[in-house]
């Protein structure tokens, strides 16, 4: 903790570059334009809630899906991994209870009161939901709360499967914890504060949310989640360089709208459900695959084709997903970019969410999945992520294919399409200088 102005003196003088390079990487450019973004927040704050304040830093990433594709609804097993775009913020410390929060882009400040933690029907929906939810959280965890002013800014793409929204709340967990209970992450660990976040989802926003999106942003790294107990995941997790392997991850946005697909989501869940009901089960990780398999004839009549085909894309990927951090453990990287391509192709062909079949001309998951392969001719790997049907694609780019991959992805869907990002080896944190 420091004042702001000493704050940024210090930022300016490097005293927080190894912090920046194990959060963003080690590139000098990357690094000098971290200072400046974390100089503009702390002045963002200066202009909100006044100079010479006292003020600590946090920060929360994004995440991306690698495997496990609409696994978890059913507690199978998923794999993820935080990447180097995150939320940021800048916070002090106050005594009256009150939680403001201020975000770059948005006129409104969250203002909330958190001595009252019970939710409030007109903030559902909106971001104070996820403050006073988190707050409950924490309490419901042992945990102290109180309030702070904060100011934040995110490089996290709305929209674009990084989960945004998942970022802000281990983020308001990271802060909670750390002002008020001493930074104990025995107390309130990675996990927990995952945990409080979809519980502030589910009960304040009014989100049924699973609890992959949190896990991934609060843990760090690359993961793999177990969710045979939806109420106590178990969470494997490990480093991954993509650069020491010559390779960067690139997450591609079609463009594609996602209004009016909600009965598609809702579809794939209910379909596999189906299945596992007509075997009398509630969810599929509870039917033996053996059982799965053997049942087919009668399945494809009870349930109908796809949701039998949908079944068999869960119990492949939810295998796969756990395959893929063990080849990422043994360092076989080429084992992890063929694995990626199967759950591509499990995605598209078996779970069937590639595009809409309401809108069948659009298909700009498909179009980009076909550019990918066409530009990497054999090379790194490439995939649909997320809900799917419209939005983003995935793709690990060999370095030196990396621009005339992103010129291909842009030339199709407008400049700017294509993001290169890094996995980040961190969660939920303060960021101090000994980071």
């Amino acid at each position: 903790m420091a004042a702001s102005q000493q704050l940024k003196e210090q930022i300016a003088a490097g005293a927080y570059d190894g912090a920046l390079r194990a959060l963003y990487g080690a590139d000098a450019g990357v690094v000098a334009a971290q200072r400046a973004r974390y100089t503009a927040a702390v002045e963002g704050f200066e202009r909100q809630f006044g100079q010479g304040r006292q003020v600590t830093l946090y920060s929360a990433p994004g995440r991306t899906e690698i495997g496990g594709n609409h696994t978890d609804h059913n507690n199978g097993v998923v794999m993820a991994a935080a990447v180097d775009l995150d939320i940021i913020a800048v916070v002090s410390r106050t005594d009256n209870g009150i939680v403001r929060v201020k975000s770059r882009g948005f006129d409104k400040i969250d203002v909330v009161d958190v001595r009252a933690l019970a939710p409030v029907e007109a903030e559902k929906t909106h971001s104070a939901a996820l403050v006073r939810g988190v707050a409950a959280g924490i309490v419901r965890a042992g945990g102290a709360v109180g309030g702070f002013d904060a100011y934040t800014t995110s490089n996290v793409l709305g929209g674009s499967g990084l989960s945004s929204s998942a970022a802000f709340e281990v983020c308001m967990g990271a802060i909670f914890r750390g002002e008020y209970n001493g930074d104990d992450r025995q107390k309130l660990p990675q996990v927990e504060i995952a945990k409080i976040g979809q519980y502030a989802e589910n009960v304040f926003f009014d989100k049924p949310c699973g609890l992959l999106d949190q896990t991934a942003c609060a843990v760090g790294g690359a993961i793999t989640i177990d969710f045979k107990d939806p109420a106590n995941p178990i969470v494997n997790g490990t480093k991954f360089d993509l650069a020491a392997h010559g390779y960067a991850l690139c997450i591609s946005d079609t463009k594609g709208s996602h209004a009016d697909l909600t009965d598609e989501y809702a579809a794939i869940r209910r379909e596999m459900e189906s299945v596992a009901e007509a075997m009398g089960r509630h969810h599929l990780r509870e039917v033996p695959e053996q059982d799965f398999y053997a049942a087919i004839p009668r399945l494809r009549k009870a349930c109908g084709d796809r949701a039998v085909v949908r079944a068999a894309h869960f119990y492949a990927d939810s295998r796969r997903a756990g395959e893929l951090c063990a080849a990422i453990q043994a360092d076989d990287f080429d084992r992890f970019l063929r694995l990626v391509i199967e759950g591509g192709h499990s995605s598209f062909e078996y779970n069937q969410n590639a595009y809409s079949i309401k809108a069948p001309r659009t298909q700009g998951i498909p179009l980009a999945l076909a550019v990918s392969q066409h530009v990497l001719a054999g090379r790194g790997a490439w995939r649909l992520q997320g809900g799917g049907f419209a939005g983003t694609i995935q793709a690990f780019v060999p370095l030196d294919l990396l621009e005339d991959y992103r010129a291909a992805i842009d030339g199709v869907f407008g400049a700017g399409s294509c993001h290169v990002l890094s996995v980040r080896n961190y969660g939920a944190i303060r960021v101090t200088p000994e980071l």
